[in-house]
């Protein structure tokens, strides 16, 4: 891969992982409720977890599920209506973490990796990258660019979500701006859908 190359695949790497999508909204809705620092799991969750399902696709199983469309609107209907459940869960918070709502708890790292597997977004993010960017005459040196890439963006670009979300914690310590923020996300969260569905 020459340095331009891997220069396009930075931008696309950054701006696929800083623009909205199911992980970013949930990361600023995380930020909101739990603070930054009890969102760093889930920040964590989504870089290891993309990271597997990119070398994943990489190593054959993009290729898989195009051979085999049943498991990938299988694998659409699974991730469509997690995704439903999470911004229900997000639209009915009500109040930011330590203010009497002890329930509700910021996504773990292992709930945030494991979304990765049924987030739309992120495997339109991972079958693009090795369409456009893997080299067949190279492919192993191709998906570790690719992941080294990704692995360089990811964390800032998703970071800054949840930074948002923690700044806004003072404005929305209000409890009806909370309630309609909360609302808000959840949809938006829900909308994220729309590309899939046509």
């Amino acid at each position: 891969m020459t340095p331009d190359a891997f220069f396009a695949l930075l931008v696309y790497a950054f701006v696929t992982s800083i623009t909205p999508g199911p992980n970013n909204f949930m990361l600023l809705a995380s930020g909101v409720n739990f603070g930054f620092a009890r969102t760093i799991p889930h920040m964590l969750g989504i870089g290891i977890g993309f990271l597997v399902l990119l070398l994943a696709v990489g190593f054959g199983l993009g290729a898989v599920l195009t051979a085999f469309p049943v498991l990938h609107t299988g694998l659409k209907i699974a991730g469509g209506a997690y995704l439903l459940y999470l911004a229900w869960k997000i639209a009915r918070s009500r109040s930011l973490s330590g203010k009497g709502e002890t329930k509700a708890r910021p996504m773990r790292f292992i709930d945030a990796a494991a979304f990765q597997w049924v987030n739309p977004k992120a495997w339109v993010m991972a079958i693009t990258a090795m369409a456009v960017y893997a080299n067949p005459e190279h492919p192993f040196l191709s998906v570790a660019l690719i992941s080294i890439a990704f692995t360089i963006v990811n964390l800032p670009s998703v970071s800054v979500w949840a930074g948002f979300g923690t700044a806004l914690r003072g404005f929305l310590s209000d409890t009806a701006r909370l309630k309609w923020f909360n609302i808000a996300m959840g949809v938006l969260l829900a909308a994220t859908l729309w590309p899939m569905l046509r």
